[in-house]
């Protein structure tokens, strides 16, 4: 099982982009703090996520409560500050990959709780933008389940 976290996501889209990839995958999405949009069933239905009763989906309305829940398991921060290309992990089932919001990643205080082996990029030209958050989350996922042989779980 693959454990996809986002940290107070902001684009709607994005959102819903990466919830249709972890049911077509078999991942468990986890959303860290409040977003900054509604996810109550009115407003789901609304969007027309008609997949998100398929979903594996856990809220956290704290880092402290995510920590917490998830406190000996192996994680990955993705940051355009990691010094290892995602490519370079031998990632294991279970795993929890936490991505940053869309416009101001993670914050320092998250950042300082990993070590650098822990901190994970996608390769990328030196520029001031980084890749769209639903198109990180497929790239990592689709690497994840390469090495898994494509096992759907």
């Amino acid at each position: 099982m693959l454990n996809i976290v986002l940290y107070k996501p902001e684009i709607p889209p994005n959102t819903g982009n990466i919830s249709r990839l972890c049911v077509c995958i078999g991942a468990t999405l986890h959303i860290v703090e409040k977003p900054a949009f509604d996810l109550s069933d009115k407003a789901v239905k609304r969007a027309g996520l008609d997949y998100w009763n398929e979903l594996d989906f856990h809220y956290y309305p704290s880092w402290n409560d995510f920590k917490e829940r998830i406190d000996q398991q192996r994680t990955f921060i993705v940051t355009k500050f990691g010094k290892r290309n995602y490519t370079d992990i031998q990632f294991k089932k279970f795993d929890f990959i936490i991505f940053g919001n869309e416009t101001s990643g993670l914050p320092e205080k998250i950042h300082n709780q990993f070590l650098d082996d822990q901190k994970i990029r996608i390769p990328m030209k030196p520029i001031s933008r980084s890749i769209n958050l639903s198109n990180s989350v497929a790239i990592i996922s689709y690497e994840m389940l390469r090495q898994f042989g494509f096992n759907f779980f």
